[in-house]
């Protein structure tokens, strides 16, 4: 969480001294960043985030002694810092996305990556300042007699999701999703003339997702309400959704006055 609107408090975490220093870079050219310190083990990075508690860390995955994983489970949870993670290895993707990682930063990359990252480290830390400044407000309040509403938690959509394809992880951007569909104990999500297996289940990832852009139509599936061309009668009372791409979903019976009053 900010402790401050001034500038971002930022340590850079990585065992090798070169990444560090281009890390540090590419950092200075944005004035809103402070970077506070470069540590090179995960357990130097350890204590200098529970010491000096950065807003935001760009992390290493593989370094001596313990993994950047295990730097962030062996934190108390009001410790932990946003991240983005930095590795040559893009096996550790979905693992970083199951911590909640603002982003996944795969060597080499460039500057207008890195600083496409940036941006959304920013933003999410921005949006956490204001949900801390609202649960602060909330307390005064208390303090003082004042009746109040409940402060709303701060849900964050997925924007992007990295799916397991073969040997390569493919970022996904949310908007790019047609459909998705339940298959067992995966999704299949089709995006245009392509489609990922994906291993989660729809009531995970449909909590993950925008309710403003997706909407549940029937228990096996899951529409961007932006790809809806038609609402049909199937008959029998019965109705289905005619996607942009031509694939045609059934509604199920509780969804579909829904469906039905949708703004897409």
């Amino acid at each position: 969480m900010l402790e401050r609107s001034s500038t971002i408090r930022t340590l850079i975490v990585d065992d090798e001294p070169l990444a560090r220093e281009g890390i540090r870079l590419l950092l200075k050219q944005d004035a809103d960043i402070e970077v506070i310190g470069e540590v090179g083990s995960g357990r130097e990075a350890a204590s200098r985030i529970e010491d000096q508690r950065p807003d935001l860390v760009f992390l290493d995955v593989q370094m001596p002694e313990c993994t950047g994983f295990q730097v962030l489970a062996s934190l108390p949870p009001a410790s932990v810092p946003g991240v983005v993670f930095v590795t040559a290895y893009d096996r550790y993707a979905l693992q970083a996305f199951e911590v909640h990682a603002l982003d996944y930063l795969l060597k080499p990359f460039d500057d207008e990556r890195f600083f496409e990252a940036l941006r959304r480290a920013k933003a999410h830390l921005q949006v956490a300042e204001v949900e801390e400044l609202r649960r602060q407000l909330a307390a005064l309040l208390a303090d003082v007699g004042e009746p109040r509403e409940p402060a709303p938690a701060a849900v964050q959509p997925a924007e992007r999701l990295a799916i397991k394809d073969g040997s390569r992880v493919v970022f996904l951007r949310a908007d790019e999703i047609d459909w998705i569909e339940a298959a067992d104990y995966y999704v299949q999500i089709h995006a245009g003339p392509k489609s990922y297996l994906h291993r989660e289940t729809m009531q995970s990832l449909e909590r993950r997702l925008d309710p403003a852009q997706f909407v549940r139509i029937h228990r096996s599936a899951i529409v961007n309400r932006r790809r809806i061309r038609e609402l049909r009668s199937g008959g029998r009372r019965e109705a289905v959704v005619v996607l942009e791409g031509g694939a045609t979903l059934k509604v199920a019976r509780s969804q579909r006055d829904k469906i039905a009053s949708l703004r897409v």
